[in-house]
Parts: C-alpha cells; structure tokens; sequence
C-alpha cells in the first residue's frame, strides 16, 4: 500500500483498535490461476503473537483455501471510517481555485500466511469467539449452543477455518493532515453540516489527527 509520511499509523494498539471496530475484512490470496478475493469477519487475537493472530472461517466449497499459493502470504484489508471530501469546503478555493476533489479514509493492511483449519476442535472455539463478540451487544445474546448439537456439527462440515499470524501490519490514516489548519476547519465544518453518521465519525478523525 503506499503510503506517504504523514499519512503513516505505526502504533499496533491503535491498528488492532480498528481491526476490532470493522472486522469485515476483504482476504486476498494468490492462487495458481491469480489474485482471489473473500469477504468474511475475522476475530483478532492480539495475545497469540507479537502483532496479533486473525481467525476467521469461509465456505468448504470455496476454492479459495484449498488452492494457494504457500510462499505467498495472504492479505487482510480492513476498512475504517472513509468520507468524500468536497473541495468547496476549502477556504483555499475562495483564494486561487486551485483545489480538487478527495476521499479520505482510515484502513489497516495485515499480511500473513494462511494457515488452514478443519479439524472441530479448532472450529467450535472459533464459532464461539466470532459469535459472542458480535452478540455482546444484545440484551439476549445468542449462543453456538442454543442451536442442535447436530445442526451445529452439520454447518461445521460445510466450513473451513483459516488462521493468519500476522507477519506485517500497515495503516493509513488519510484524513487531510496534507491541507492547512484552515482548510482542515473547512472539512470539519463540511463534515458537520453533512451531519450523517459516517460524515461525523469522519469530522472526529479529522480533528483527533
């Protein structure tokens, strides 16, 4: 991913802090026959190795896990907080004009290799951490072991669990740190007259950066 200096986010807390709060990541391989692309939710494990371990599962049927590439790693793309940004809200239009479109936008690259799991010992801890992670927030969460132990079984052998150490982390936060102090209240003010869940969440990381 290029990333130029200022856009750069070194700090593994706050890279793991965004693969927790978006856990839908895009997984790219190589295959014999080129590039190949899953979308699926993967829980970190930030305690199972120096920058973290993914876990995630995909259909059986998929090619995807029983035809890689081994040499290569895969690669986790996990997307934050992105925001098209109006070149109207920059004062600097009002003095030269000289001012163009942009998109800003917060994502982490994890790269790994991609280890396989089918064995059911693997498979039902998994299930177990992916889904109570994400039913934390009802008031009645829903468990693996509210549904038929033999349902269960069954829906695990239409599954393959895939694990990733991760080998390399990259983030960028590109969130107008290239643009003046006020053109950076400009976006600010845009975002907050937009007034919409993801232009606000974008306005507070334009001013936390």
């Amino acid at each position: 991913m290029y990333i130029p200096p200022m856009f750069q986010e070194k700090s593994t807390p706050v890279l793991h802090e965004l693969i927790r709060a978006h856990p839908f990541a895009t997984l790219v391989t190589l295959q014999r026959t080129g590039l190949v692309a899953t979308h699926i939710p993967m829980v970190l494990h930030a305690e199972a190795a120096e920058s973290g371990v993914l876990r995630g599962h995909m259909a059986r049927a998929n090619g995807q896990w029983s035809n890689l590439d081994p040499s290569r790693d895969a690669l986790a793309i996990f997307s934050g907080v992105d925001h098209y940004i109006s070149p109207s809200w920059y004062p600097a239009k009002q003095q030269d004009g000289r001012v163009v479109p942009t998109w800003n936008y917060a994502v982490v690259h994890a790269y790994g290799p991609l280890l396989v799991h089918e064995e059911p010992d693997w498979l039902l801890p998994h299930l177990n951490s992916l889904v109570n992670q994400h039913e934390a927030p009802f008031a009645e969460p829903w468990q693996v072991s509210d549904a038929p132990r033999e349902f269960v079984e069954a829906q695990m052998r239409a599954i393959v669990g895939i694990e990733i150490p991760i080998r390399r982390l990259e983030g960028k936060w590109k969130v107008s740190q290239n643009r003046s102090e006020r053109d950076r209240q400009g976006v600010s003010q845009g975002l907050t007259d937009l007034n919409t869940e993801d232009s606000l969440a974008m306005k507070a990381l334009v001013e936390e950066r």
